[in-house]
């Protein structure tokens, strides 16, 4: 098997532990690489390459970093078959949301920051005083694997952008995706030290990145309970923290829209990348009046939701990451059948004729109560409950009644009425009658889904100080 190397200060290098992890392909339960479980001597290498390459890089112009980020594209374009691959074989996501969703999510965000730099005003002034934005440093990202692409664009090409050196760790269950990107930052020319790369666990990697004195920022993706440790291991170096958590969201299908449609949007959009998506319509909120029409609705619905391997035809979902969510994900439906709630398509188990690979059912709930675990944990799979409610004001505060508050989804036939609802729930991104996320918009959360923003502009800015110059 290829075991992964990490890149620091422009050069490939062999762990300096060499203790591995398998990297197990989900869809047939095969190892296909060797992760190094990684160590804070090269958490610490890396440290040391960026704030040597910091004063230069952070000096750059505008223009100079556009024509990095400009070369960074042209190389990502020859690559991206090879990256498609990657996230096939290592989170299982059929072939064409890998080609046209995942790998897709690059050359969006290199775009928006491209064009940001064009225009964006770095040093402006405010009366007497000039304004500055200066990049704030080193910076140490660490990302998840459900959407391996997206999570380490959305934080490198922006910190990138914004002057600032990097040190990502990525998810040793997404590492391949991480390692070709590297290629192609590697290609595009940039200067030693800029971006680094270091394979790993959380336990030691994203540790040892969460405490370094000499990192100014962590932005980290990931669950709750993993965001809380990388908070208190940053908090007694008083570095920034930027992080986007788990979420528990929210659709509310009013009573005045089209039913069966809502419901099969709302099926849909839970099931893209197998359920694990943070932001994911996780719990559908339909009126009472209506639950007799549900069955029938979801039978419909759930019929074209296909599990099956990355290059099936016809597969719309693939497996869940590996077997430790696979467990996870098989406890909570079976603990949702314990406590009450009525199953309406899925269940325990794999899917018929899936004998090998972390595939899971399809699965539907009703009579879902807010109280029951299914409701208040995040599942991350492809698993929906649906909940009723008599009022819309009561929609409203089952919606809110989480500790998240990452996304939320309002469906109804009255435009007003939807964005009325939309402002009463406690969320950082709320989609009306099926919007689509736009890569240009701020994506972060509420309450325990995190702080702070990425994409578009105001990931852009979560890079940069603020410095005020008066006088003359």
């Amino acid at each position: 098997m290829q075991v992964l190397r990490s890149y620091i200060d422009g050069a490939w290098l062999d762990p300096a532990d060499e203790q591995t992890i398998k990297l197990v392909d989900p869809a047939t339960e095969k190892a296909i690489a060797a992760v190094p479980r990684g160590s804070a001597v090269e958490v610490d290498r890396a440290v040391a390459a960026a704030r040597k390459a910091f004063p230069a890089f952070s000096a750059t112009t505008p223009a100079a970093r556009i024509a990095l980020l400009k070369a960074v594209q042209a190389i990502y374009a020859r690559r991206e078959e090879d990256l498609a691959q990657a996230v096939c074989s290592e989170i299982g996501a059929p072939y064409p949301l890998s080609r046209y969703g995942h790998v897709a999510a690059g050359p969006a965000h290199l775009g928006l920051m491209i064009a940001a730099l064009e225009s964006y005003p770095f040093e402006a002034p405010l009366g007497a005083a000039s304004i500055r934005k200066e990049p704030i440093g080193v910076c140490g990202l660490i990302t998840p694997w459900n959407w391996p692409i997206n999570q380490v664009c959305a934080k490198v090409v922006p910190a990138l952008a914004a002057g600032c050196t990097v040190i990502l760790k990525p998810s040793e269950l997404s590492p391949l995706s991480a390692q070709i990107l590297a290629e192609i930052l590697d290609e595009a020319g940039l200067p030693a030290g800029v971006f680094n790369l270091v394979h790993g666990m959380g336990e030691t990697v994203g540790a040892a990145i969460s405490s370094h004195p000499d990192i100014d920022m962590v932005s980290f993706t990931g669950s709750t309970r993993a965001g809380i440790l990388v908070a208190q291991a940053a908090a007694a170096t008083v570095k920034r923290v930027t992080q986007e958590l788990g979420g528990k969201s929210a659709n509310i299908i009013l009573d005045d829209a089209d039913f069966e449609t809502a419901v099969a949007g709302g099926i849909g959009a839970m099931m893209v990348n197998s359920g694990q998506s943070c932001n994911a319509p996780s719990r559908m909120l339909i009126p009472a009046s209506r639950r007799a029409e549900l069955a029938a609705a979801v039978d419909r619905a759930v019929a074209g939701v296909v599990p099956g391997a990355p290059h099936d035809a016809g597969a719309t979902i693939g497996p869940v990451a590996g077997v430790a969510q696979w467990n996870k994900i098989q406890r909570l439906i079976e603990t949702g059948i314990g406590e009450g709630a009525t199953l309406l398509a899925g269940g325990p188990g794999r899917p018929a004729g899936l004998e090998a690979g972390f595939f899971v059912r399809p699965t539907i709930f009703a009579d879902v109560t807010n109280d029951m675990t299914i409701a208040r944990e995040e599942i991350f799979g492809p698993v929906l409950s649906i909940l009723t409610y008599e009022t819309e004001d009561e929609a409203v505060t089952i919606a809110n009644d989480t500790p998240y508050g990452l996304a939320g989804y309002v469906q109804s036939g009255d435009p007003a009425r939807a964005r009325r609802v939309a402002n009463r729930i406690r969320a950082g991104n709320i989609y009306l009658n099926g919007a689509h996320a736009d890569i240009a918009v701020p994506f972060g959360g509420f309450k325990q889904s995190g702080n702070g923003r990425e994409w578009g502009l105001a990931g852009l800015e979560e890079y940069l100080e603020t410095k005020a110059i008066l006088g003359v």
